[in-house]
């Protein structure tokens, strides 16, 4: 297809920009041939006209599609060309944070001005071993690379770092130099690594300095080649040098300083060992205050001192010539401030005792007067003569600044020198890799001798780099064996003749040089007579004579010819030079001793750089004439020499590239530049080996990656079986022009843009299969849409219908509802006016009728009333009389009742302002409010009784009432009497009207009265409503407290069970990290238990056996055997026995925390004997009473004692032999061995004198204790047990004979008195320890008692506790103690009642009690324990020492004493569960059970752990008969013969599985047959009949828990190295789901490909993998939680892998990887369902990984996505989740990237998570192992012993 179709409309493309270099922009038509202009659209937002070059007609450059920008390698765009490449390092740089990019064989790396964490350990370990295009880009990949390469091809490496001053050439050299060291280590124990790193400081020190665009800037180039063996360890190292900048030692530019190491003297100016170097600060020297920066921010110039002392001292630079190093650097500060005084034009002083040049002089041991001199004079030679002339102040300024820099540069070459001595390889090298750390091309506005020698090195390098590409270019296509044309590439040789041919510019500056009279001018104008209008790459420029141009391969570069020539001799005044050799300091001599060089008399100053080249480690001598002649040699020319011999070293080898961009000169952080990355670019190579690339074919696939990608493209009758021709078929039908690609062996060629245009139809063909999906998807959902709609309207039109319908039967029936109405109404209306009629005529007869009835009535009324008022005048009057002495009567009674109210009333205010009734009130409030309701209810009674006496007085006066109206008829009857008595009715009168005024008067008494009545009434209801309210606020205060209790209470639960759950965790997280740290010390003890056996199988080989025939006698067998020998006596220690054995030959120097456990230890063993002795003291007490019977029998005892002396003789003669045998041995080793193994300084030597040592010195000290115990308790024995007079006589018989044979008597007679007062004392301390005893049990009793007595109450509250959960028990008890303090707090609630500080501090100080109480019932608990504990083992050990009183006979008892009954085991009939073996049988034993027994043969038949039981069987009987060196000997033995056997096969699975399970089951027998109650539940009565009787083997269970631990950790291992190279494969490129995800275009850097093919892992590979692991396992009866760690621990191997390699892969992060990993996990998540392990807790091991995969497939774009996946992401770090999704990268062009704010987003809501910075997890972190207590059900005495184990002599007991 021809380019010009691509560009259509919306194609987008590249077009030149003034400020961007580069921007993008879109077609708005197609392009049509013949147009002169593009109609573009621009990014933001504005439309182009783009005119095209009406000679070139070049059209602009193609941008890529989105999916493949940020691609790892930019030779995988299908557009290769500038803006391309621009684009892709700025959206990698900028937007994911990536600074590493591939370019084919180059690695660009952008220098991003801050600290990433990507240099770890983790991340070495993590592309350890990978393929360079499996993993993202990182120079940790092509230091790998180049590492495997040297490996695997045995052909030297070199690593080429070049770029500009600033770009991170000196920090990537150093991260690849670490790898090397990290990866390969070192051969010898000299840790030849670290002193190849600790180079790095010192050369930074001495060689860098802060320039305008680096802050520490390489101001020299370096060539370091590291060193491999055979074994490919590194073993030394070797650096060279080329051109330091010697001017910066006398000059700095602005905002420039001098080397590190002058800032870094002056900074430790105050040290005591630098005062007499006598430095102040930076500011007061010429040499490092020129440039006005003195200081760095963020780098403390003090402490980068004490690094590069440290440096050095590493590499073996002694103190003394350190000081001599400061003493130089020193002079040279001082040297620059030495000042010159002019006396003429012509010559020039120094002042008279100048300070400067007396310090300098001082300093280098010099005379000063001499210095003084040459400083100011110079020597001229002819050939008649000698003169000697004063020169110039500015002469004699510049020969000072050349002599400091000339002593620097020395000083420079003798540290090189001696670094390389201290890296120099004590073997022969086999192999290297060389790092070059060079400068870049550089180009200044002023550009010297400096630019011109870098900018030729880098020509030099370029074509070399050129080569390489094309080579490897031409290799590819000869490998596929496609026809190739020859690709014209960039030959930059005509400019490398135009500099170093014959009359080049080198030779012409050297001809100069050599001139008498020659100057830059006459050099230049030679430059133009030679070179100019002859050569296109020279040229002259138009306003200058002196400079010239030359085109390099980068730019045009103008070089000023002043000071060329100077800088190309480099000279210094030859008497300056000579008064340094005479100096007195030896150090600075040597600086010069090879300095032969010829000194010019007529030599003006040096500047600028100068060559060093690398000293051998010998000097060679050469013949004179050929040294004179070396020493005339110009820098030009040993530059190129030097750089002759560079490029033949690096074309002897395979070179890998490193270029170093600087992305910015501001140096800010992740800030790009286009400008300066594109002139970068162009100088370092990168756009030309793109150029090489695109001029051939750099797009390249294999035939089923391509098959894989565009499998759409294809019809299925063009898929074939066979996937070549397919892909041919395919290719001829897509691209007519055969032209634009090849068929190779395995690959497809494209030319440039083709991939584009295959992806752009790939893109196209899904855009149409969606676009069809889509509509049918649309038409489906419109007629579903269309179906419901028609339903709906269907049912709406039968509703509306059906309204309408009822709408008109209702209005029928309102019709017909109204006439009804109407005719109803119309009779209502009539019968309503008719009633109206009717009304109106009865209202007028009633009024009628009633108006004559009023009248009648009306006069029958008015004679009535006359009647009337004559009956209450009548009445009146008597009642009148009556009031007046009623009234007389009730008054004096209300006086008097209330006088007695004012006084009971008086008395309650004063009882109610006291504070007891106020108690008394609060007291008993309820029953006050009780009484004042009885109070209130008799007042009502009393208002009652007055009501009822009112209503009788009432009556009385209706009755006189009556009597006074009959009085008034009777007086009517006698009116007429009245009348007569006329004057009697006046004076009535007057009486009347006087009665009504004292009626008045009781009325208003009577008024006032009830106005009391009704204030006392009101003020006793106040009184009560006041009571009632303040019975309610005390009732709410009690509901409050109430309720505040039990809050407090419930907070209380709450928080201490929050509490008691933390530290619960706690406790556990603190035991896991114990176990870890134990089981990694367990580890570590295995390797050194392994480098000692190395070591003692070397010294086997070393050491012969003097005297042949000589033998190791049984006793000292176990002694000699190994350090894991372990004995009874030493075995009762609770740290590990294994650990304090630990050998120390690893390391001369003593290891402090091993002095230490021996030091505890011996402690702890010096303990325990004076606790034995205690005891034996105490038991002597108890035989003081049965002295007396001992007494009587003094032949006997003494002959006891007697024997127990030959018994001590014979050991002490034993003893003897055994220390001769450990001299003979000493000598032995001392004569035969090699003198440097066997030198009593050497550590072999060393540590095997003082193990054998340190052994026979415990066994002298536990021979003697054993023997002392012995003796005593058989004297005790004597003491306690009667025996028959028959024994008795028979028994002293024998013991006389013995006696007899003693010479001795007196040892006799002293040891029976010593016994005997031993024997007083130890009864006497007996007896009080007894009573002392017996007193704290009884106190301990009453104790208990008391305890007893005071929880009576909460027995059965307990009981019922008993039966919960702890957690309901728990909640239980604390209700329980609440409500007791809540009753208790109501009682107090009330007694404080009246003050609330006390009741508050009453609450305060309850809830203290509380907590003590409760603390102390803690203590109390665990002293109880305690001292329950202390009891059953002091019941254990006092019954040990009565079954050792009746039980324990010593061997030499038996012998003596045929006739004394011994302890016969019963036969029983039935088998008793134990195997007897003879001691000679026991390495047969273990040899056939353990070293020969295979797991794959006869163990897969066998019963599981079957051989764990018979050996528990044999212990059992060496148990059974009390031997307890044959129970160690076999323990000891079976020990050793398993760590053999897995060191031997410790790579096979099956053996270790086998091993771990067997282990475990015997330690599991051990403790289940121990005796112990807590391993004694599940026996049954037969098992518990055969546990141990005599030994306590519980240290044995730690040594059996500790191998078992080394044996799991050694399990992971196998099972980790099985399945790690399945791991990546099968769980992230294998496709499980087929089609999911495509194949993006690849570069150079060929990934692994994700197709299945032969070769490649797979899931399934892994699931039968971990079916094999499974069934392995359970076949060997593995303990079924054990299985569960195990796999969890796999589990967690695979998650930790895959999410390491998926972190370092941009190529995996995208959705349809995602769903891949999801699917995976799911299956071994179905793995673990079928074999029922999902309680493992291996699918939480995996939550990391299903994270990061769910991570991939959600959306990411809103605040709500962040949101989501900050909670969902809780087992990802901040720093794994941000790098996900920073490599998120799409592989269809419908997917979207994530947009850098929403990094943000995430970054900012993720800032205050408290979790680890570390990228990676811990791959090789293990899990701490528990080996839970697992009891057998099979009985013992039911188990067969098959004959194939070869195990005949054993005998069944």
């Amino acid at each position: 297809m021809a380019a010009s179709e691509l560009y259509t409309k919306f194609a987008r493309v590249w077009i030149p920009d003034p400020e961007e270099v580069w921007k993008s922009a879109e077609l708005l038509k197609d392009y049509k041939p013949g147009d002169k202009v593009l109609l573009l659209h621009l990014e933001e937002g504005k439309d182009l006209e783009y005119r095209l070059d009406p000679k070139t007609k070049e059209l602009p450059h193609l941008r890529n599609p989105d999916i493949l920008v940020g691609e790892n390698d930019l030779t995988a765009l299908s557009y290769l060309h500038e803006p391309a490449v621009l684009h892709n390092l700025k959206v990698r740089f900028i937007d994911s944070k990536l600074i590493y990019t591939y370019c084919g064989i180059v690695l660009v790396a952008i220098n991003p001005y801050e600290q990433l964490p990507i240099y770890g350990e983790d991340i070495i370990n993590a592309y350890s071993g990978q393929n360079m295009g499996d993993m993202d880009p990182h120079i940790f990949a092509v230091a790998e690379e180049a590492y495997k390469q040297m490996a695997r091809d045995e052909r030297n490496q070199s690593i080429i770092v070049s770029g500009e001053s600033g770009a991170g050439k000196t920090v990537s050299a150093k991260y690849a130099m670490r790898y090397f060291a990290t990866v390969s280590g070192s051969a010898s124990e000299a840790n030849v690594e670290e002193k190849v790193l600790a180079s790095n400081p010192i050369m930074e020190s001495i060689g860098n300095a802060k320039t305008t665009r680096n802050d520490n800037s390489s101001r020299f180039g370096k060539y370091i080649e590291i060193g491999f063996d055979k074994r490919y360890r590194i073993i030394g190292a070797n650096m060279r040098t080329y051109l330091l900048e010697k001017s910066r030692v006398v000059f700095q530019a602005e905002e420039e300083r001098n080397y590190h190491i002058f800032y870094q003297l002056c900074a430790s100016a105050k040290l005591p060992e630098f005062k007499m170097l006598r430095l102040g600060n930076a500011n007061t020297f010429h040499y490092t205050k020129q440039g006005g920066s003195p200081v760095i921010e963020g780098i403390d110039d003090a402490k980068e001192m004490a690094h590069t002392r440290q440096a050095c001292t590493l590499l073996g630079i002694s103190e003394s010539y350190q000081m001599g190093i400061f003493r130089i650097l020193a002079g040279i500060l001082h040297l620059g401030n030495v000042g010159f005084m002019s006396r003429d034009s012509d010559s020039c002083t120094i002042p008279p005792k100048h300070e400067p040049l007396s310090i300098f002089c001082d300093l280098m041991g010099v005379d000063y007067e001499e210095m003084c001199h040459w400083l100011c004079h110079r020597k001229l030679a002819t050939a008649a003569e000698t003169y000697i002339k004063p020169i110039s102040k500015l002469q004699a300024t510049n020969a000072r600044d050349a002599l400091a820099k000339h002593i620097y540069a020395k000083l420079f070459n003798w540290i090189v020198d001696h670094v390389n001595q201290a890296l120099h390889a004590a073997v022969k090298q086999h192999s290297f890799i060389g790092v070059l750390d060079i400068y870049g091309f550089e180009t200044f506005e002023i550009n010297s001798f400096e630019q011109f020698c870098i900018n030729y090195a880098n020509e030099k390098l370029q074509q070399q780099f050129n080569m390489h590409v094309f080579k490897l270019e031409q290799e590819e296509y000869m490998k596929e064996q496609i026809p190739w044309t020859l690709i014209d590439f960039y030959d930059n040789q005509p400019c490398i003749n135009l500099i170093e041919s014959k009359l080049g510019i080198l030779d012409l500056l050297d001809e100069e040089c050599k001139m008498p009279k020659g100057t830059d001018d006459t050099w230049a104008q030679k430059l133009y007579n030679t070179h100019l209008n002859k050569c296109a790459l020279f040229e002259k420029p138009r306003l200058s004579n002196k400079a010239f141009i030359i085109q390099h391969f980068a730019d045009k570069v103008e070089y000023q010819c002043e000071g060329f020539l100077e800088k190309n001799k480099d000279t210094v005044f030859e008497e300056q030079i000579k008064v340094l050799k005479s100096s007195k300091f030896k150090m600075l001599p040597e600086l010069f001793q090879d300095d032969e060089k010829t000194i010019s008399p007529t030599s003006a100053t040096s500047s600028g750089r100068t060559l060093l080249t690398r000293t051998p480690a010998k000097p060679t001598k050469g013949r004179p004439t050929q040294t004179a002649k070396e020493h005339k040699k110009t820098v030009g020319h040993q530059f190129r020499n030097s750089l002759h011999l560079l490029m033949e070293t690096l074309n002897a080898t395979t070179p890998h590239y490193v270029r170093c961009i600087k992305p910015n000169d501001c140096k800010l952080p992740f800030t790009f530049d286009e400008k300066r990355a594109v002139q970068q670019l162009r100088a370092c190579g990168v756009l030309e080996t793109i150029r090489i690339s695109a001029a051939g074919f750099p797009s390249r696939w294999t035939y089923q990656e391509f098959f894989s990608r565009y499998r759409v493209l294809m019809k299925q009758k063009d898929v074939l079986s066979d996937r070549k021709q397919t892909c041919k078929n395919v290719l001829e039908k897509l691209i007519v022009d055969k032209d634009k690609y090849q068929f190779g062996k395995t690959k497809i060629f494209f030319r440039a843009g083709q991939v584009a245009y295959l992806e752009k139809l790939r893109a196209d063909k899904l855009r149409a299969a969606c676009i069809r999906i889509q509509k049918t998807i649309r038409g489906w959902l419109l007629r579903k849409k269309y179906v419901r709609k028609r339903k709906a309207a269907i049912i709406v039109q039968r509703y509306v219908r059906g309204y309408q319908a009822r709408c008109y039967a209702k209005f029928l029936r309102r019709t017909r509802a109204a006439t009804t109405i109407q005719k109803y109404w119309r009779m209502h209306i009539a019968r309503r006016r008719y009633k109206v009629t009717r009304t109106a005529t009865i209202v007028l007869q009633s009024y009628l009728r009633g108006y004559l009835a009023r009248n009648r009535y009306r006069k029958i009324l008015y004679d009535h009333k006359a009647v009337v008022i004559q009956k209450w005048v009548r009445g009146w009057l008597a009642r009148t009389c009556y009031k007046r002495s009623m009234h007389a009567i009730i008054y004096l009674q209300c006086c008097f009742r209330r006088m007695m109210a004012k006084r009971e009333l008086k008395k309650l205010k004063i009882e109610a302002r006291s504070v007891e009734r106020y108690k008394k009130l609060h007291i008993g409030m309820e029953n006050k409010i009780m009484q004042l309701q009885r109070k209130v209810d008799e007042q009502n009674k009393d208002y009652k009784c007055l009501m009822e006496k009112l209503t009788n007085l009432e009556g009385i006066y209706n009755s006189e009432t009556e009597k006074l109206r009959s009085d008034l008829e009777r007086l009517q009857l006698s009116e007429e009497e009245a009348k007569i008595a006329t004057g009697r009715v006046l004076s009535l009168q007057e009486e009347i009207a006087k009665l009504r005024k004292d009626l008045e008067q009781t009325r208003s008494e009577k008024k006032s009265i009830e106005e009391r009545a009704d204030r006392y009434k009101q003020e006793t209801e106040q009184l009560v409503s006041n009571l009632k309210e303040e019975n309610t606020l005390l009732k709410q205060e009690k509901e409050t407290l109430n309720h505040l209790i039990v809050e407090q209470a419930k907070e209380m639960t709450e928080t201490m069970e929050k509490k008691l759950v933390e530290e619960t965790k706690q406790l556990e997280l603190d035991l896991n990290d114990e176990r870890l740290r134990y089981q990694n010390l367990l580890n570590e003890f295995s390797r050194l238990e392994e480098r000692y056996d190395d070591l003692k199988e070397e010294m086997t080989l070393m050491v012969h056996v003097p005297k042949p025939g000589h033998k190791r006698t049984d006793s000292t067998h176990s002694s000699n055997e190994s350090e894991y020998t372990f004995s009874s006596e030493l075995a009762e220690t609770e740290d590990i026995p294994l650990r304090t054995e630990e050998p120390s030959e690893r390391k001369v120097p003593l290891d402090m925390s091993l002095f230490l456990k021996l030091q505890k230890r011996v402690t702890e063993l010096e303990q325990e004997k004076q606790v034995m002795q205690d005891e034996l003291d105490r038991k002597e007490e108890q035989v003081l009473r049965s002295r007396a019977k001992e007494e009587e029998r003094p032949p006997i005892r003494g002959a006891e004692l007697e024997y127990e002396s030959l018994k001590r003789q014979e050991l002490e003669s034993e003893n003897k032999k055994l220390k001769n045998e450990l001299n003979e041995l000493r000598k032995a080793l001392s004569e035969k061995s090699a003198p440097e193994v066997t030198a009593p300084g050497a550590p072999a030597y060393r540590v095997l004198m003082e193990q054998l040592t340190s052994v026979s010195e415990e066994l002298d000290v536990r021979k003697e204790e054993v023997l002392i115990l012995r003796s005593q308790l058989v004297s005790q024995k004597e003491a306690i047990q009667p025996k028959d007079d028959k024994n008795t006589m028979t028994d002293s018989t024998i013991l006389l004979e013995d006696v007899q044979k003693m010479k001795d008597k007196g040892e006799i007679a002293q040891a029976y008195i010593g016994l005997k007062e031993t024997n007083r004392l130890l009864e006497s301390q007996l007896q009080s320890q007894k009573r002392s005893h017996e007193n704290e049990a009884e106190a301990l009793r009453g104790e208990i008692q008391s305890l007893k007595e005071e929880n009576n109450r909460q027995q059965q509250l307990l009981a019922q506790n008993l039966q919960l959960p702890p957690e309901a028990r728990i909640e239980a008890s604390l209700q329980h103690e609440i409500t007791r303090l809540t009753n208790e707090n109501l009682y107090f609630e009330e007694l404080y009642a009246d003050d609330p500080k006390k009741y508050q501090s009453y609450r305060i100080s309850l809830y203290k009690r509380m907590i003590d109480l409760m603390e102390q019932l803690e203590k109390q608990d665990k002293t109880v324990r305690k001292l329950k504990k202390q009891l059953k083992v002091f019941a254990k050990k006092i019954g040990e020492l009565e079954v050792g009183q009746m039980e324990n006979i010593s061997p030499g008892q038996i012998i003596d004493e045929p006739i004394r009954p011994v302890n016969i085991p019963r036969k029983e009939k039935d088998f008793q569960g134990m195997l007897e073996y003879k001691k000679e049988d026991e390495q047969k034993l273990v040899k056939n059970l353990i070293l020969e027994l295979k797991p794959r043969g006869v163990a897969v038949n066998l019963i599981p752990g079957l051989p764990a039981y018979i050996l528990f069987m044999c212990v059992r009987h060496a148990d059974y008969l009390n031997d307890d060196q044959k129970v160690r000997s076999l323990l000891t033995s079976t020990i050793n013969s398993i760590k053999k056997v897995l060191k031997k096969r410790g790579d096979d699975f099956e053996t270790v599985s086998f091993w771990l399970s067997n282990t475990c089951r015997f330690l599991h027998c051990l403790k289940q047959y121990s005796g112990e109650e807590g391993f004694m539940k599940h026996n049954t009565s037969r098992q518990n009949e055969h546990c141990l009787t005599n030994f306590d083997l519980a240290e044995y269970r730690q040594v059996l828990s500790d191998l078992a631990i080394q044996i799991y950790q050694q399990l992971v291992r196998v099972l980790e190295n099985i399945l790690q190279p399945m791991i990546v494969s099968g769980m992230l490129e294998h496709e499980t789901i087929q089609g999911v995800s495509g194949v993006k275009p690849t570069g150079l850097r060929k990934r692994t490909s994700s197709i299945a093919d032969e070769g490649t892992y797979t899931l399934d590979s892994i699931l039968r993998q971990l079916n094999s692991f499974h069934s392995v396992m359970c076949q060997h009866g593995m303990d079924p939680e054990l299985i569960k760690q195990v796999v969890k621990q796999t589990f967690y191997i695979v998650g930790a892998v895959t999410l390491n390699n998926l972190l370092l892969r941009k190529d995996m992060c995208s959705w349809s990887k995602g769903m891949q990993i999801r699917y995976n996990v799911s299956q071994l998540e179905e793995w673990l369902r079928d074999k029922n392990l999902m309680n493992s807790g291996a699918k939480e091991t995996l939550e990391p990984l299903i994270q990061a995969a769910q991570l991939l497939q959600v959306k990411k774009k809103t605040d709500d996505d962040a949101e989501a996946i900050c909670s969902m992401c809780n087992a990802l770090t901040t720093a794994q989740i941000v790098k996900v999704l920073n490599l998120y990268t799409p592989v269809n062009e419908f997917e979207e990237r994530v947009s850098v704010s929403f990094i943000r987003t995430i970054q900012m809501r993720l800032r205050d998570r408290k979790d680890s910075p570390q990228l990676l997890m811990d791959a090789k972190h293990i899990f701490p192992v528990t080996f839970p207590f697992n009891p057998s059900s099979l009985a013992l005495e039911t188990i067969q012993i098959p004959a194939s184990l070869g195990l005949g002599f054993i005998a069944r007991v």
